[in-house]
């Protein structure tokens, strides 16, 4: 009798999650012009740059790696308002159409919400535990940011 009354409503959700695997949103990676990026248009470390590879770019620039997992509804939905918004907050693929003033201002905020434990965020280290940051990764942030604001500050006074 249980089974009964479970099958069409089980079928309904069956149909209903294949049905949403054709309206998923688009997984965006626009052109990325080198000039314009964080690795130009800044001192940046080897080190650094590695760390920002392997931590933070995927939200926060147009290299993002979609993962098999992102092509699933309606997971693809979180993920690209995700990273949406990731790059609206911060964009590496971008840094140059920052101003001297808010570059320096993104690079405090960078530091303190990775200092603070916000950034990577949890959700995304789950499923990317090479991105979790070590106390040695924070402090190499840390340096590079303020030595990278400071450089600022003398260029643009």
């Amino acid at each position: 009798m249980m089974k009964k009354i479970l099958k069409w409503p089980t079928l309904a959700l069956a149909a209903l999650f294949a049905a949403i695997q054709f309206a998923g949103p688009e997984k965006t990676n626009p052109p990325v012009e080198a000039a314009r990026t964080i690795q130009v248009n800044t001192q940046i470390t080897p080190e650094v740059s590695a760390i920002i590879a392997r931590a933070c770019q995927d939200c926060h620039s147009h290299q993002t790696r979609w993962p098999l997992y992102s092509y699933v509804e309606p997971v693809s939905w979180f993920l690209v308002d995700h990273v949406n918004d990731g790059r609206k907050h911060l964009n590496f693929s971008e840094w140059a159409a920052y101003e001297p003033k808010r570059m320096r201002k993104k690079l405090q905020e960078m530091f303190e919400e990775v200092e603070k434990g916000a950034m990577p965020l949890k959700s995304y280290l789950l499923l990317h535990p090479e991105a979790r940051l070590s106390q040695d990764d924070i402090q190499q942030l840390g340096a590079w940011t303020a030595a990278e604001r400071q450089r600022l500050a003398e260029q643009y006074k």
